[in-house]
């Protein structure tokens, strides 16, 4: 409050020094002055006066001029204008000796003054603005820190969202049980008749993107009652007590509007669990937790309020919050299966022009583990594809193209024909050989060498396997054939050129394959120390339990863990060397077909090996659906 002070009598003080230097300005000019010729000088003056040559005299001493009139002029003339000083002794002497003369004093009004009085009117105008301005902030200040504690939530009476069920896709089991929480919004006395309780609440799990905010818009959109929604973060403020007094005001709100529902978005920003990692009970999130728990389930009922949470990280949240009374139901909205996103390609393209051999179901085996809102990106990627090309309708190529720039990137112009260019060919030739020739790996889609941002000179693109990603059970082959197929690149650069010229562009491959292996090792029991879990997947120290990690097993084990994930790694990375060596001729065929194309179809790469070698029946089959 000071500061505003201070800041707005330093901007009316500015304007005050500005006001009075423009009424001195303004006192210097001379604005009312005649612009008269001067004809004659004081000392003329004084020798026409002797010589009686002067008829009349009219001094006005407030502009410094005396109006003279000689005997010689005509009466229609003008009179003559001459300057005088201050003070005029001699002239007015000698104008009074002369009988004939007629001299008068006619003082003019002062300009000077009026414009002074007119600059100090404006001064004192603009510091009462000034003054009410002061006035009108501090009153904006003192209710806004009365408001401070007042819920933010965004409130909708009807709930047009805009959003129904039918627009909600890929989720259908979520959606089955939240049409029970409508039902009981739409005839609670149905349900009531028997005994049965609305629910408190319904926790919304899920990783990002899968439609949870959407189904909460769909639920306010099909009940048609009240809908509040916030965000788990708009709760907590640096100021102790504001978040609890917002979940208070919030919860007034909603119980005078009962039935309605509660969106708290993002919810594990204020629910996380109480005393962990850093920051201790009297925490200000605690506070706000507590005082949400009270509200939720405490000694005040809060019949016909339904609370909606959605989250992607249910493992943090407080046990307290999770428990039946408060959040009776968890719902999960995971990664849709190959009927999911169909339905979500479905309600997405019903805006966009397609054209007739676009395949929505081919799409949709083409990106297994995408999203909701990843598939809602893709549409809109081919869609500007297809703007920015022209077109009348999205082809099968703005499609394919939006696919490899949500997952790869955007394509950059070609490499010139370089050293460079051949060893990216042969490191991509090396991921893209293992994919085609190893039993349990994923089936190639394509391979190039045209560079994507992010520093990507080119890439060997497989189809993921729709059934084992859905499924997410992965088995131990599987996951070996990732492994020599990372180390595809590193194992063809070291056939072709040597040991001595292997290059670091398998960094990112090699990480990978360690990360992999260590996984298999310390969290999947597939080695030689046994189905132990060694490691946990959380490794968060603010969102977990305890403020530092701590090991699960004594040093001796951690060195078995290094010497099986060293093996698993070497073990694969002589695999792939050894199919590099049995087909070197087939390799040099496919680099120079793949520097002269710049990017080879799985089918025709598929083709060019079946020459060479004999292939798996199932690796010839089509990828494009």
């Amino acid at each position: 409050m000071n500061q505003l002070f201070r800041r707005s009598a330093n901007t009316t003080g500015a304007i005050a020094l500005g006001w009075l230097i423009l009424q001195g300005s303004l006192a210097g000019l001379p604005a009312f002055a005649q612009k008269e010729s001067e004809s004659l000088t004081y000392s003329e003056l004084l020798s026409k006066i002797d010589a009686g040559e002067v008829s009349s005299i009219e001094l006005d001493p407030t502009q410094r001029i005396a109006k003279v009139r000689l005997k010689s002029q005509g009466s229609s003339e003008p009179p003559l204008s001459v300057p005088v000083f201050e003070q005029n002794p001699e002239l007015v002497r000698r104008a009074n000796d002369n009988a004939s003369l007629q001299f008068d004093i006619q003082p003019s009004t002062d300009s000077n003054a009026v414009a002074g009085l007119i600059a100090n009117l404006l001064l004192v105008f603009l510091l009462i603005i000034g003054l009410m301005m002061i006035l009108r902030r501090s009153t904006n200040a003192s209710n806004q820190a009365m408001n401070f504690g007042k819920s933010r939530a965004r409130f909708q009476m009807e709930a047009k969202t805009g959003v129904m069920f039918d627009d909600v896709a890929g989720i259908e089991e979520a959606k089955e049980e939240l049409q029970e929480v409508v039902s009981f919004l739409k005839k609670p006395e149905r349900f009531t008749a028997i005994g049965a309780k609305i629910p408190r609440g319904v926790l919304l799990v899920g990783p990002p993107g899968t439609g949870k905010t959407l189904l909460a818009k769909a639920i306010a959109g099909e009940a048609g009652v009240p809908f509040f929604s916030i965000s788990g973060s708009e709760f907590v403020e640096m100021f102790v007590g504001v978040g609890a007094s917002r979940v208070r005001d919030l919860f007034k709100k909603a119980k005078e509007s009962a039935p309605c529902i509660v969106f708290i978005d993002e919810i594990d920003a204020v629910g996380r669990q109480r005393g962990a990692g850093i920051g201790g009970g009297n925490d200000e999130r605690e506070q706000t937790l507590n005082q949400l728990l009270t509200e939720m389930d405490g000694f005040e009922g809060n019949a016909g309020v339904i609370i909606i949470a959605a989250t992607n990280r249910p493992d943090v949240l407080d046990t307290a919050l999770l428990r039946p009374g408060r959040f009776d139901r968890q719902v999960i909205v995971d990664l849709p299966g190959y009927q999911g996103r169909l339905g979500i390609l479905e309600v997405h393209a019903r805006n966009k022009k397609l054209s007739s051999d676009v395949s929505l179901e081919a799409i949709a085996r083409r990106t297994p583990g995408f999203s909701g809102a990843e598939l809602a990106n893709l549409l809109n990627e081919a869609a500007i594809l297809t703007a920015r090309r022209r077109k009348d309708a999205i082809t099968p190529l703005e499609v394919d193209d939006a696919i490899d720039r949500v997952t790869i990137g955007l394509s950059l112009t070609p490499l010139l024909d370089s050293k460079k260019k051949r060893i990216i060919a042969y490191h991509e030739v090396g991921h893209a050989l293992l994919m085609t020739l190893l039993e349990k790996s994923d089936i190639l889609d394509k391979v190039t060498i045209i560079p994507r941002s992010g520093g990507i000179g080119g890439f060997a693109k497989p189809v993921p396997n729709e059934d084992i990603i859905d499924s997410g059970l992965y088995s131990r082959s599987w996951l070996m054939d990732r492994i020599t197929v990372a180390l595809g690149g590193r194992a063809i650069e070291e056939v072709v050129f040597g040991a001595e010229e292997v290059t670091q562009g398998a960094s990112s491959d090699i990480e990978y394959v360690t990360n992999l292996a260590r996984e298999m090792v310390t969290r999947y029991g597939m080695s030689d120390l046994g189905p132990f879990a060694l490691e946990s997947g959380n490794s968060e120290v603010f969102l977990g339990r305890d403020l530092m990690t701590r090991s699960e097993y004594s040093e001796e084990v951690a060195s078995k863990i290094d010497q099986q994930v060293r093996a698993i790694a070497l073990h694969c990375y002589d695999i792939a060397r050894t199919i590099m060596r049995d087909n070197r001729a087939l390799i040099d065929q496919l680099v120079e077909t793949l520097l002269d194309k710049e990017l080879i179809e799985g089918e025709e790469f598929r083709e060019i090996v079946a020459r060479y070698t004999e292939l798996p029946a199932k690796q010839l089959t089509s990828t494009k659906g």
